[in-house]
């Protein structure tokens, strides 16, 4: 069976086809730019070279005709047919209260979908025009919607609701979705998988940083909080989001600055977080090399970035009453060293006893505390990838 995932972003399509017979990645690249003159699709070809194919994409449905083209192109393709493709796969980025496991997508899931573009305004509607896309370029080939809030969807009421007017949530449904489950999802299980353990048994704390970032508690394999909200801005210290801020304070430098909502909202999502901190980069390579550098405003964002990555871990082991394991997953999670130690030297109190020399990896599955340690911590490298072809094959 060969599936066709999609993650459709504002102004990207990322995707990779599998064969669920032998898990083999067939093909794997991505759309960038649609909408820019200098739009193009990069190939990522199985030797690891990769091809740049340049054609203007002035929308969505154009960049993925494009891909299902390299599919089948004589020279990079990997398919004598399209009519090889069982199903597609999409990320879907908020699914509200409505979905709480991935489904196959009808009318009434594109319905539902598009009553949650103003919860997430930014990914719902590309998300959408993958599907859509799909529909009009293979139409007889199901489609199945994976929701990055599904698995929180299993939040404790206490946890998931906010101190407002009850009838806030009743008229608007604002409260806690939490952002990224697929991930959360899959290192919480796959982790259970490395250390021989049984999930139903297990707490777990999974750090998925990177660019975007957030906590889970997973309490017997369900999630039971996080640290992503009603939108993904709240939590962790992100590349440029800020992450938990005071309310006084925006209604403060919205008053001071005199700020739209839309202009407020730019700035803590776009200008915020490590960037607006260091004003140097949203990427963590570049604070590293500018705290080398000398950098005082770099290291005090990388300083903040950690601290708060430490902050939700403790405030999690309090709200499952200990725990057992602490993954992290992301691009930082998975490739920095220095992160993950200054992080996990802050928990000592939890009986963690963390091996320095097991630290020195990247992207690869990995246990960093001594057989003594009573939490073991571990790298994971995610793959929601591969979960939203496991859901799609299971559903079709």
């Amino acid at each position: 069976m060969k599936i066709l995932v999609l993650n459709c972003g504002s102004s990207s399509i990322k995707y990779k086809l599998f064969d669920m017979d032998t898990r083999a990645i067939l093909a794997q690249g991505g759309v960038e730019k649609i909408g820019l003159p200098d739009s193009f699709l990069q190939v990522k070809l199985p030797n690891g070279e990769k091809v740049k194919i340049e054609q203007a994409m002035p929308e969505h449905t154009v960049g993925i005709q494009l891909i299902l083209n390299s599919l089948i192109d004589e020279k990079i393709g990997c398919l004598q047919s399209l009519d090889e493709i069982n199903a597609v796969g999409h990320r879907v980025v908020h699914g509200g209260e409505k979905f709480n496991q991935s489904v196959v997508i009808t009318p009434e899931v594109k319905e539902m979908i598009i009553k949650c573009i103003e919860l997430a305004p930014l990914h719902n509607p590309a998300n959408l025009k993958g599907i859509e896309a799909i529909e009009q370029t293979l139409p007889t080939v199901p489609q199945v919607a994976v929701f990055d809030t599904a698995f929180h969807q299993t939040m404790p009421d206490e946890a998931y609701m906010y101190a407002l007017p009850y009838e806030l949530y009743e008229k608007y449904a604002i409260r806690r979705y939490g952002f990224h489950g697929t991930s959360h999802r899959y290192v919480s299980a796959r982790v259970c998988e490395y250390l021989g353990v049984d999930p139903a048994q297990t707490k777990i704390i999974t750090a998925h940083i990177g660019n975007g970032g957030s906590c889970a508690a997973v309490l017997n394999g369900k999630s039971v909080d996080t640290s992503m909200g009603l939108t993904p801005v709240e939590g962790l210290m992100m590349g440029t989001r800020s992450g938990d801020l005071d309310l006084g304070a925006a209604t403060y430098i919205m008053d001071k600055e005199n700020l739209t909502t839309a202009e407020f909202s730019n700035l803590v999502n776009k200008k915020s977080g490590l960037m607006g901190v260091s004003g140097v980069s949203s990427d963590a390579r570049d604070i590293e090399n500018a705290v080398q550098a000398g950098n005082q405003r770099a290291d005090l964002a990388r300083r903040m970035f950690i601290y708060r990555v430490k902050k939700y871990i403790g405030a999690y082991a309090a709200a499952m009453n200990g725990v057992d394991v602490i993954v992290f997953t992301g691009g930082i999670g998975e490739n920095d060293a220095y992160i993950r130690a200054e992080v996990t030297k802050g928990l000592t109190y939890l009986g963690i006893d963390f091996d320095e020399s097991k630290n020195a990896v990247r992207g690869e599955e990995a246990l960093l505390t001594t057989p003594d340690s009573k939490v073991a911590v571990c790298i994971i490298p995610t793959d929601e990838e591969w979960m939203i072809a496991s859901d799609t094959m299971h559903l079709v």
